[in-house]
């Protein structure tokens, strides 16, 4: 594909890091097309907006921003000039007001998905068992090891800053609903996707399918790509 100068930057949600988009990255290189993965602290709202903001100094020409779960906050907040479109996966999209728990909790909570509490530094960490049944259950068992070894912990005070005006108001979106996920409700998702305006793919996927569904994710950045380029 003709991807002119395009390139992608992604962010990585919480319980995760870069290492989360190694699939779609081979998928996209196989193309042509140069990204980088954000490396997130996962330690304040701004801190992680702050990281994004410096990966996207060191990349030349417009570029597709990415985000997965809450990482679909941290794109959202960014005011980079460089960012030419929005694409969310599975992720959680505040509106200006909101915070991310405000989302994160609107809907049901499906039976599968852990309770979560902050330890004794404020940090909220994702039981092991946790990502077999609800953060990535269609990942294979030596992936599950992996993502449960390699986890990041999210500040509890993250999800608790109310966002300015988000950037998906002033960029083209594309958000993918992912049907079986069990950490944020899929209706949630499509509830946002909607009020964004957003080009919508939703496919029967778990809430972390770029493990566990590469190619569904890739086609839709590749999407977003192509339209920037040919804009």
């Amino acid at each position: 594909m003709s991807s002119g100068n395009v390139k992608v930057v992604l962010a990585h949600g919480a319980w995760a890091d870069g290492s989360s988009w190694s699939k779609v990255i081979s998928r996209l290189a196989a193309q042509g097309i140069h990204a980088v993965a954000a490396p997130l602290p996962l330690t304040s709202l701004d801190a992680d907006v702050a990281a994004l903001d410096r990966t996207l100094e060191r990349i030349e020409g417009p570029v597709v921003v990415v985000g997965h779960a809450y990482a679909g906050a941290v794109i959202g907040a960014t005011r980079s000039d460089k960012v030419a479109a929005l694409v969310y996966v599975a992720a959680l999209a505040p509106d200006e007001g909101e915070t991310v728990a405000d989302v994160f909790y609107r809907g049901t909570v499906h039976p599968q998905a852990p309770a979560l509490a902050p330890d004794a530094h404020g940090l909220i960490w994702l039981p092991d068992d946790a990502f077999a049944a609800a953060f990535a259950q269609h990942a294979a068992p030596e992936e599950l090891t992996v993502l449960a070894s390699i986890q990041r912990p999210i500040a509890a005070a993250s999800i608790g800053v109310a966002l300015g005006r988000p950037l998906w108001k002033d960029r083209p979106s594309w958000f993918l609903v992912a049907g079986q996920d069990r950490m944020i409700n899929p209706e949630t998702q499509r509830f946002m996707a909607h009020r964004m305006n957003a080009r919508v793919h939703e496919h029967d996927v778990d809430h972390t399918p770029s493990v566990t569904a590469p190619d569904v994710v890739t086609d839709i950045v590749l999407e977003a790509v192509q339209a920037v380029s040919t804009r």
